[in-house]
């Protein structure tokens, strides 16, 4: 691609039709430049291949400082959370919590997950209807943290709030005047989360957190305040991002009839289908990178010490990749 250029466009440029901006730019160009300076790269392999690139780093605060944030709970979180961190502090962020969420904890889980899931739909039977996003899937994972952290079911609506105006920060499009809702947010869920592990320190229960909290303490190379934002990570993690993703699965299904009464008929076909809405619309849009020298991609150079969205939205549709992109098929072979 000799001679093109990042293509420069606004946020809200970007917002109206990711899919449409992708598709129209991803043949003229492998970046799109944003014009608060932000590159975002497109192309699959671009994107695959950046995700482990040395030249790169997780962003830690570099988001927040070029929103103006500086200090405060949202900037405390991006500082000391496993997810921005990179090296020895990600690791050793990371390790207690790995141990503690084993994989036997999930598959213990999935009983308990399906009896949340029938108690919903039959709440909303009677009426024959439901607010899908706020009636079951923003109320699937709520009550799963809960029950895996030990929160108690009355405290699901506030932490839940807290969590899903939080998450709004880790979305590339969020902006200076979003901060002081999303502060507001990030010290309660924090200051939530730290009297729980003060809790669980005084009082330990046969739950993940008191593992967790045993766990941290037997390394001894966490602060309580470091431990408590590892946590605000699970919660954060495990809400948002599956909330999005159930609400889409269902969505795309009924707007391709077929589809859906093909999975009704026949529970085999669930994987290629769950597969394939995480492909066509994914629930994490993008990953944020930094650059750390400046990077040259087919003819464009991305500059040192820039923030670099690598885009999963335009990748999962990557041509190169995928025959028919655009359509969307559970019986896709070529996920």
């Amino acid at each position: 691609m000799d001679g093109v250029e990042a293509i420069t466009l606004t946020v809200a440029e970007l917002e109206r039709d990711p899919q449409e901006i992708s598709r129209r730019s991803r043949p003229r160009t492998p970046l799109i430049r944003r014009e608060d300076g932000t590159y975002i790269a497109m192309p699959a392999r671009d994107v695959e291949q950046l995700i482990t690139d040395p030249r790169t780093r997780q962003m830690e605060t570099d988001s927040m400082r070029v929103r103006g944030v500086t200090s405060g709970a949202l900037y405390d979180f991006f500082a000391y959370s496993m997810l921005f961190t990179n090296g020895p502090a990600h690791r050793r962020r990371r390790a207690p919590l790995s141990r503690a969420f084993a994989v036997k904890l999930i598959a213990d889980l999935r009983p308990r997950i399906r009896a949340v899931a029938n108690e919903l739909i039959d709440a909303v039977e009677p009426r024959r209807e439901m607010d899908l996003l706020d009636e079951y899937s923003a109320l699937i994972p709520a009550r799963m943290i809960a029950d895996i952290l030990g929160i108690e079911p009355s405290d699901v609506p506030r932490f839940t709030r807290w969590a899903y105006t939080m998450a709004r920060a880790i979305n590339s499009s969020f902006t200076r005047a979003d901060v002081p809702e999303i502060e507001e947010a990030a010290r309660q869920l924090t200051a939530y989360v730290e009297e729980m592990v003060a809790r669980r320190r005084a009082e330990p229960r046969d739950d993940l957190m008191t593992s967790f909290v045993r766990g941290v303490e037997g390394e001894g190379n966490m602060s309580a305040f470091e431990a408590a934002i590892q946590l605000v990570t699970l919660i954060l993690a495990g809400s948002d991002t599956t909330r999005a993703a159930m609400t889409m699965q269902v969505s795309l299904l009924l707007q391709h009839p077929k589809q859906w009464e093909a999975v009704c008929r026949n529970a085999a076909l669930i994987p290629g289908a769950v597969a394939e809405a995480l492909r066509y619309e994914p629930s994490v849009g993008s990953v944020p990178r930094f650059t750390l020298v400046d990077i040259g991609i087919d003819g464009v150079t991305v500059p040192a010490n820039r923030l670099l969205t690598l885009s999963t939205v335009s990748a999962m549709r990557d041509p190169e990749c995928h025959a028919e992109p655009d359509r969307f098929n559970i019986r896709r072979s070529d996920q």
